[in-house]
């Protein structure tokens, strides 16, 4: 059994479908935010604070590179930069089958609005900022999906029961 990933966009719901998932799927769920988090002693804000964006991304891969040396099947949640590196996108693709949970500028503004923990949305017009983030990104989460699933207007039930099915249909 192949590792199922999600990918997409800051509160497009990959953490909450990564942890429903499992429960469903019967695996563990790897977060590579949280991951990083354990590492470093920190929480991505923090990182972000100190160290920079790049110091950041930097970390993802390192994080990447040691889950593509692993085994065991698992569910695994990505954070929403992660896939803009075209290295982290070919090792994505040899850890499993990539989904990308795909919403709106409108689902994800109205999802994340009043998280202080997103450093890339604080300051001014986050609305605007998430536009313009997500057309400068949605490329990469294609190029970097097997799967694409659009979130906006679905619960949670169909979301998993999408990914399921697509995940049975490949075993």
């Amino acid at each position: 059994m192949r590792n199922v990933i999600l990918i997409g966009f800051m509160g497009s719901g990959k953490t909450t479908v990564g942890v429903r998932l499992s429960y469903r799927l019967r695996r563990a769920v790897i977060d590579t935010d949280k991951e990083i988090e354990k590492e470093e002693r920190r929480t991505v804000s923090e990182i972000f604070a100190v160290n920079g964006e790049e110091y950041f991304r930097d970390s993802e891969t390192k994080v990447l590179r040691r889950l593509a040396q692993s085994t065991g099947s698992h569910i695994i949640s990505v954070g929403g930069g992660l896939p803009l590196r075209e290295e982290n996108r070919k090792l994505l693709h040899e850890l499993g089958q990539v989904f990308y949970l795909k919403a709106s500028a409108e689902t994800i503004y109205e999802r994340v609005k009043h998280d202080t923990t997103r450093p890339l949305l604080q300051g001014e017009n986050p609305q605007e900022k998430i536009r313009t983030m997500l057309a400068q990104r949605d490329g990469c989460y294609t190029a970097a999906a097997d799967v694409t699933i659009v979130v906006d207007d679905k619960d949670f039930e169909q979301i998993l029961n999408e990914i399921e099915e697509q995940v049975n249909r490949d075993a």
